[in-house]
C-alpha cells in the first residue's frame, strides 16, 4: 500500500510547492506596485508646489489674475525674469546669499566636527552633561531664542559704536558679524557629528596615542577622514539653512549691501499689490541652486544620513 501511494504523495509535493512560490511572488508584485503607487503619488504631491512655481513664473500677470487660472500657460514669458533680475540687484544678493551659505557651512563643519569628536571619543566626566544639554538645545525651537540672541548681538560691547558696557551704539547690526557668527556652529551638527564619530574604531585612536600621535592629529589625521560622508552631509545641511535663511538677515540687516537673497525676493511683494509674476521668478531663481546641488550629492547625503544612525 505504501508503494501504491508514493508516486502521488511525492508528485503532490512539487505542484503544491510550485502554488505557493507562485502565490508569493504575486504578492510580492502586488506589493511592489502598491508600495511604487504610493511612492509616486506621494512624489507628485511634493513637487506640485514647485512644478507651480515654475509654471507661474513664466506666466503673463493678467493670467495669474484669472479665476479659474488655466493649468497650462497661454504665453510663455521668459522676459519675467529678466525683469526680475533689473527690479532687484539679484547679483548682491545672491553673492550675499553665497558668502552667508559658505560661512555656514565651513564654520560648521569645523566647529560642529570638533565637538563631536570631543563628546565621542574623549574621556571626561561631564560629557553625558553637555551631549545631554546639546540634544536640549536641538529640541528648542529658533524662534524662541530670537530675541535673546538679537540683544546680545545689539549689545556687543566695542562694537558699532557701543562702549564696554554695549550701550550707545548699534553693535553687530548691519554687519557680516551678525549674519554669520550667530550660525557659526549648530547643535544639530554636533549631535551629527557625535554620532558619525561613535561608529569609528576606537582602536584607531588608541594605537596612535601608543605611537605618540596628538590629540590633534588623531581629530584630523586618522578618525576624521573616516567619515566624509557626514562631512558632506554637514556641509550641505549648514549650506542650504545658510542659503535659505530669511527671518534672522531680515532682523539684523537694514541695508541693501548686505541683503540675503531670501529677503531681497520680498521687495516684489508691496503694501498694496503684490507682482506675482516677478515674485515667482525670483523664488524660482533662489531655489534652483539648492536643487541642483542636492541632485549632484543626493547619493552622499542620504548616505551619510544612513551611516549615521538616523532612519
Amino acid at each position: 500500500m505504501t508503494t501504491d501511494h508514493a508516486p502521488s504523495i511525492s508528485g503532490t509535493a512539487p505542484s503544491a510547492t510550485r502554488a505557493r512560490d507562485h502565490s508569493l511572488r504575486r504578492r510580492k508584485r502586488t506589493s511592489n506596485a502598491l508600495v511604487l503607487a504610493f511612492l509616486i503619488a506621494a512624489s507628485v504631491i511634493m513637487a506640485a508646489p514647485f512644478l507651480w512655481m515654475a509654471v507661474s513664473s513664466i506666466r503673463d500677470p493678467t493670467e495669474l489674475a484669472q479665476v479659474p487660472m488655466p493649468l497650462i500657460p497661454k504665453d510663455l514669458r521668459l522676459e519675467n525674469y529678466s525683469e526680475a533680475l533689473g527690479r532687484a540687484p539679484f547679483a548682491t544678493y545672491a553673492r550675499n546669499s553665497l558668502i552667508l551659505a559658505t560661512a555656514a557651512a565651513a564654520l560648521n563643519v569645523v566647529f560642529a566636527s570638533a565637538c563631536g569628536y570631543a563628546l565621542a571619543k574623549l574621556r571626561f566626566r561631564l560629557a553625558p552633561a553637555v551631549f545631554g544639554w546639546m540634544v536640549a538645545c536641538i529640541m528648542i525651537p529658533f524662534y524662541a531664542t530670537v530675541i535673546p540672541v538679537f540683544l546680545m548681538v545689539r549689545h556687543m560691547p566695542l562694537f558699532g559704536g557701543n562702549t564696554l558696557m554695549g550701550v550707545g551704539g548699534t553693535g553687530w547690526i548691519d554687519t557680516w558679524w551678525a549674519l554669520i557668527v550667530p550660525g557659526a556652529v549648530s547643535p544639530f551638527m554636533v549631535f551629527l557629528f557625535r554620532q558619525f564619530y561613535v561608529s569609528t574604531p576606537s582602536e584607531l585612536i588608541e594605537a596612535a596615542r601608543l605611537d605618540g600621535v596628538s590629540e590633534f592629529g588623531i581629530f584630523t589625521r586618522i578618525i576624521t577622514p573616516l567619515i566624509r560622508p557626514g562631512l558632506l552631509t554637514v556641509a550641505l545641511l549648514s549650506f542650504e539653512a545658510g542659503w535659505n535663511n530669511f527671518l534672522w538677515p531680515l532682523l539684523v540687516t537694514t541695508s541693501d549691501d548686505l541683503r540675503v537673497i531670501q529677503v531681497g525676493i520680498a521687495s516684489f511683494r508691496q503694501e498694496a499689490s503684490t507682482d506675482w509674476h516677478l515674485l515667482m521668478a525670483g523664488t524660482t531663481l533662489a531655489a534652483v541652486p539648492m536643487i541642483v546641488l542636492f541632485l549632484i550629492f543626493q547619493r552622499y547625503f542620504v548616505q551619510g544620513f544612513a551611516s549615521s544612525g538616523i532612519k
